[in-house]
């Protein structure tokens, strides 16, 4: 019979010693679940739930099977230490470390704003995202349009995080969270991926962070949802396109079929779209379900 985790989350070894693996590393202690809940889960509070899971492969797909059988309420916050199949945007892989950052998603069911209103939730995140860590981190974040959240590392930007959104029925949304926030240099997937520790980031407690993250998203989906998901009279259009990094770069839009459209990005629309000026003196807007790619311009 398998022997079963001890206190610690760590799977002993033959003498009922704890092993030395990728749970046992002291500067990333396990989330406290119990503490989470208790700050989170209110009377009058958005969040319902907290669950705390040891691994698994994707919080986002696991969190999209309980809505879609029927075992979820608007929001159920799930989390993961660790994640082996993590998803980013057109399925893109996103691995990292056991406890080296924050991996979640959350169920929201914004049935009081039009659906066409909810391509913005992912950007609504991203505001979110990017206030609760300034403010609890202490350092600068910016967005990449649509759904990345960059940091600056010895001077260069680099992605830190990032933000799924998947559809579950006609009622509801599943957003998933990723975020790098102890990673090293050398654990780094890519050279262009950053971390809030390689930010310089003020404290790395996953605990503090993740409350900042949640009462912030609370916050702007309150809001949001309070004027049927207006994004001007809400002030996340305005807050977006602040933060968005993206804005006043020349970018190449890589769309579907091989096309491509270049251009300074010169706003965010009411639909949450990129409008790109281009060479031709055409304002074209592209969408985040459209774009495969969008990178620097290269002359």
């Amino acid at each position: 019979m398998e022997t079963p985790p001890n206190d610690e989350g760590n799977p002993p070894d033959g003498r009922g010693e704890p092993r030395s693996d990728r749970w046992s590393d002291l500067d990333r202690p396990p989330l406290n679940a119990v503490g989470l809940r208790r700050a989170l889960v209110r009377e009058g509070s958005l969040w319902s739930q907290v669950n705390v899971v040891r691994s698994t492969g994707s919080t986002n797909a696991d969190l999209v099977a309980l809505a879609d059988a029927g075992k979820a309420e608007e929001g159920l916050i799930l989390l993961a230490e660790e994640q082996t199949a993590g998803r980013g945007r057109l399925d893109r892989q996103w691995t990292a470390p056991a406890r080296s950052g924050l991996f979640l998603s959350v169920l929201l069911k914004p049935t009081q704003v039009p659906v066409a209103r909810w391509g913005w939730l992912p950007l609504l995140t991203g505001v979110a995202v990017a206030t609760g860590l300034s403010r609890a981190a202490g350092i600068d974040t910016s967005l990449k349009w649509p759904n990345d959240l960059l940091v600056t590392v010895d001077g260069a930007e680099r992605k830190a995080g990032g933000i799924l959104a998947e559809r579950s029925g006609t009622d509801a949304v599943v957003i998933g969270i990723g975020i790098n926030v102890t990673l090293r240099e050398d654990e780094l997937p890519v050279p262009t991926a950053g971390s809030l520790a390689l930010a310089g980031a003020v404290g790395t407690d996953r605990d503090p962070l993740l409350r900042a993250v949640l009462r912030s998203l609370e916050q702007w989906y309150v809001r949001w949802r309070s004027v049927e998901g207006d994004p001007a009279s809400s002030g996340l259009q305005e807050t977006y396109a602040a933060g968005c990094a993206t804005l006043g770069r020349t970018v190449r839009a890589e769309l579907p079929g091989d096309r491509s459209v270049v251009g300074e990005a010169v706003a965010v629309d009411g639909d949450g779209r990129l409008v790109l000026a281009t060479g031709e003196g055409v304002q074209e807007p592209v969408g985040a379900g459209d774009v495969v790619h969008l990178r620097p311009a290269t002359p």
